[in-house]
């Protein structure tokens, strides 16, 4: 099975998203461009599944060095996952997906961010307990 993890940003009460996209989006401070920096440097070299705005949102010079797969609700996350054994896998994509995928999801790597505004998606605290608890073959 592949080592499945997930790499997020939080705001200061849990902010995940507000309409499709990062609450902080374009903001320029310093945490929040090391935030984008750390990302693209903690997945290089690996595989990052995620819906297809996520997808969407990786910028062209972040492709050529990481596999990104869109992944669909119809889906089986454990047919999804079998493809890349041996690999590492970051699961993206906020509450859809994890809702998913969280039990699958060995380690949760959370940027708290410097924001505390408005979202309308929210971090859940029971992803991190359901970690670990799906069938391993």
């Amino acid at each position: 099975m592949a080592d499945v993890r997930a790499i997020c940003a939080i705001g200061q009460s849990g902010q995940l998203g507000l309409n499709g996209h990062l609450p902080w989006e374009g903001y320029e401070g310093r945490p929040f461009v090391e935030d984008v920096e750390r990302f693209f440097d903690i997945t290089r070299g690996h595989v990052l599944i995620a819906g297809p705005t996520t997808i969407g949102a990786v910028p062209d010079f972040a492709r050529r060095d990481r596999t990104l797969v869109v992944i669909r609700s119809h889906e089986d996350p454990e047919e999804v996952l079998a493809r890349f054994s041996e690999r590492v896998v970051f699961v993206g994509g906020g509450p859809r997906v994890w809702d998913v995928y969280a039990r699958y999801i060995r380690h949760w790597d959370i940027n708290r961010m410097p924001y505390d505004g408005v979202a309308d998606r929210w971090f859940d605290p029971a992803w991190l307990i359901a970690g670990g608890t799906a069938p391993r073959r």
